[in-house]
């Protein structure tokens, strides 16, 4: 029904995830569908100077849960993610990679702003103790890179491996790219996502420097509140989402559960400016048009978007007049939701955590609220899922990421129907 003729089904038959509401798909779907808010104080550094001081952090990781323990204190703490997310992904999937295949497999990860901690600690040792004190792993430890790279030495994975640096969309792109070089016969199936850990006092000021994040300290989990009318800026989170992909003959011959369909993917350009989205939101409405292209389908086939909702002014007003430019008389028949109110921005995690949870939606036919929605913002008039999960006949869903730099990209979901 939602194939496009003459190219290869992609579908999903594994996800990993940990973000600031659990570690684990099973861990993180409850807490969504609960309204379970992840945000609260920081812990990572001393921020009682900052504007901001709060954050959605991952808690209760132990890297050696899920790496070997040396090799993990040679990791910055994204790339420790990214591995965790890998290998929950591969085992829900279960997936094994045949030596002689190994060239068919990609591994696709996007990252925003790579190895920031690592950057902010050698910093500190170059400055104290002088440049023979650097470490040897330090350049390995912060490039966006080594995240797929890592990964893919773990799983042996030796087909396209890609790093997408595209801000906020990169998790995004990593997804559609993976599902692109699968759907025209380059690789046979891919892990792919996004991943993101920048919870540092560089990362704080800078944001805080551009006026971006909430500041409403004193109430945490309510901090974040994508298009409310009090919403007063993001708040910067950490995590990862990964996908196993794979080329759909190849999954049902080996029995794979699958969880549902990619069949679309697009991506566009603003150019207009550095951090602000257009006013008629032209970029994302490209975006999505792109996608649903891609896919074969119409803006009416569309039942769930799982939203870039970052909870800042412009964004969410810009994004709601773009879904509703493009959608038309369908927009109000909409489910739209930020899962953002709960787990903060990942930055360039997010979209791989939210491809995670549109999957998600569409295999439990649930849809996750946006929490902390109480007074109504006339410029943002969809249905937003306020406050409460709840289900729905859900065919076909979009996940949107926009980033700075005009960078957009868009992915489209559906049920799979054998």
């Amino acid at each position: 029904m939602f194939s496009t003729s003459g190219q290869r089904r992609v579908v999903v038959t594994g996800v990993g995830i940990l973000s600031p509401v659990g570690i684990g798909a099973e861990e993180n779907w409850r807490a969504i569908t609960s309204g379970k808010s992840g945000l609260g104080p920081i812990t990572r550094f001393d921020a009682s100077t900052y504007k901001t001081r709060i954050a959605g952090e991952v808690k209760n990781f132990k890297p050696e849960e899920f790496i070997d323990k040396k090799a993990s204190r040679r990791m910055d703490p994204f790339a420790q993610f990214a591995m965790a997310a890998a290998r929950m992904a591969m085992e829900s999937s279960g997936l094994k990679i045949e030596k002689g295949e190994a060239h068919r497999y990609g591994c696709i990860i996007g990252c925003g702003l790579g190895g920031l901690a690592e950057i902010e600690k050698t910093h500190r040792v170059l400055l104290e103790r002088g440049p023979d004190r650097v470490s040897p792993f330090f350049i390995p430890m912060l490039i966006g890179n080594i995240a797929p790279g890592q990964v893919s030495i773990e799983w042996g994975l030796k087909g396209p491996n890609l790093c997408p640096a595209t801000a906020c969309a990169a998790g995004t792109h990593g997804v559609g790219q993976a599902f692109h070089l699968i759907r025209h016969g380059i690789s046979d199936g891919a892990l792919c996502g996004g991943v993101e850990s920048v919870v540092t006092g560089l990362a704080v000021s800078g944001f805080n420097s551009m006026k971006a994040l909430s500041t409403r300290n004193d109430d945490p989990e309510r901090a974040s509140r994508p298009f409310d009318l009090g919403r007063d800026g993001f708040v910067i989170g950490e995590g990862a989402g990964l996908l196993v992909l794979e080329e759909l003959e190849r999954a049902k011959a080996r029995g794979a559960n699958i969880l549902a369909e990619i069949v679309g993917f697009g991506m566009s350009g603003d150019a207009y400016h550095m951090t602000a989205p257009p006013d008629d939101g032209e970029g994302a409405i490209n975006c999505m048009r792109a996608a649903l292209n891609d896919a074969g389908l119409e803006p009416g086939d569309i039942d769930y978007i799982n939203a870039h909702g970052t909870s800042t002014e412009l964004n969410d007003a810009i994004e709601s007049r773009a879904i509703r430019t493009l959608f038309g008389d369908h927009a109000n028949r909409l489910a739209v939701s930020s899962t953002k109110s709960m787990t903060g921005h990942l930055l360039g995690g997010g979209g791989g955590v939210e491809a995670v949870y549109t999957v998600l939606t569409l295999a439990h036919q649930v849809m996750p609220p946006t929490i902390n929605y109480e007074t109504p913002d006339p410029a943002c008039d969809l249905d937003y899922v306020p406050n409460q999960a709840r289900p729905g006949n859900i065919r076909a869903a979009l996940s949107n990421s926009f980033g700075f730099g005009g960078t957009n990209g868009a992915l489209v979901f559906t049920t799979y129907q054998g």
